[in-house]
């Protein structure tokens, strides 16, 4: 039987609605992964605030080209002394080369990139670097996956991780190219390195970490025995910028402004956004590179932009695109 055609508006109207409520399903963030949890990438949605939660990155690099850790003698004091999180004392070790452990290690992503580590390094999610609760900073170790035998070395430049019995935390990278990235955490083997020892098996000579200016980095010394309070990093996603003060009434900014939406040790990470962020603005979008704490950084910066609403306009759009959070900075 033919249906009645006053049905067919009906139809459009309650298929119409079914769509709606596919869309809003789809495009929803689910449950942010409770802490000790897996973390398990999902689909970005609209959500200017997701760099506010630590996870996987939106953009993809095959870490399989990124390099292991180099271990290099360290001319300079190392930090060591004793501190205090949460209540709890941690008293460091004052040598590495023959720390072995095994437990579980967890990794970190989003939350942290762009912030300086404990020791004033700058935390890149594609470096392959580590966080320890007691080892020396900068040390070097052999972690691997007791799961599936895969190995990397890695440079422990920050304290971590505070919570649950975690004994490891390793850069998005390197927990990617151990295999548990997408499951969040694993069983590990960690293992002190002595880079004379490490180079010497190799028959070439350890290479040397220059001492950075007192300026560029925070000074650290050897224990002391005084137990220091530090706290971790707030949760923000803040690339590695200068921020311009306003300026004075009848001041211009000659040129224009400046944007950084991000600061990356993998170049790969930084075209990829470079590209991304070509084709949704108007404004010239480039990459700069600087040297920084034996790290080289690639910016990826837009600008000159003319006037402070075109500012304004730029930074929303890049937001609301879940490419960042981008920043005021100088043209240096």
């Amino acid at each position: 039987m033919r249906a009645s055609p006053f049905n067919q508006p009906l139809k459009l109207v309650a298929f119409a609605a079914l769509s709606l409520l596919v869309v809003s399903c789809s495009t929803s963030r689910g449950p942010a992964p409770k802490s000790g949890g897996t973390a398990v990438r999902s689909q970005p949605g609209l959500d200017i605030n997701r760099a506010h939660k630590d996870g996987a990155p939106w953009w993809d690099v095959d870490v399989s080209k990124i390099p292991d850790a180099t271990p290099t003698l360290h001319t300079g004091p190392y930090k060591a002394n004793p501190y205090t999180v949460l209540g709890k004392s941690y008293f460091p070790l004052q040598e590495s080369k023959t720390y072995v452990q095994s437990g579980t290690a967890s990794w970190y992503g989003t939350k942290f990139h762009g912030q300086n580590t404990a020791n004033g390094e700058v935390y890149d999610l594609y470096g392959m670097s580590a966080a320890h609760k007691t080892l020396p900073l900068p040390s070097y170790v052999r972690v691997t996956n007791l799961d599936n035998n895969r190995t990397v070395i890695l440079r422990v430049n920050d304290r971590g991780p505070f919570y649950s019995d975690r004994i490891i935390d390793l850069s998005y990278a390197a927990a990617k190219k151990l295999g548990y990235a997408e499951t969040g955490t694993a069983r590990v083997k960690v293992e002190g390195i002595d880079p004379a020892q490490y180079w010497a098996q190799r028959g070439k000579p350890a290479p040397l970490m220059l001492n950075e200016p007192q300026t560029q980095q925070p000074q650290v010394t050897a224990s002391t025995g005084k137990i220091e309070q530090w706290t971790p990093p707030p949760a923000q996603h803040a690339p590695d910028t200068v921020v311009v003060p306003h300026a004075a009434p009848g001041a211009s900014t000659v040129g224009g402004q400046y944007l950084q939406v991000g600061a990356f040790a993998n170049p790969d990470a930084a075209e990829l956004l470079r590209s991304k962020l070509s084709g949704m603005v108007n404004a010239p979008v480039f990459i700069s590179s600087i040297v920084r704490n034996q790290q080289t950084l690639h910016r990826v910066r837009m600008g000159p932009i003319s006037s402070p609403s075109e500012v304004a306009q730029v930074q929303n759009s890049v937001r609301l695109a879940n490419l960042g959070q981008p920043s005021v900075v100088t043209a240096e």
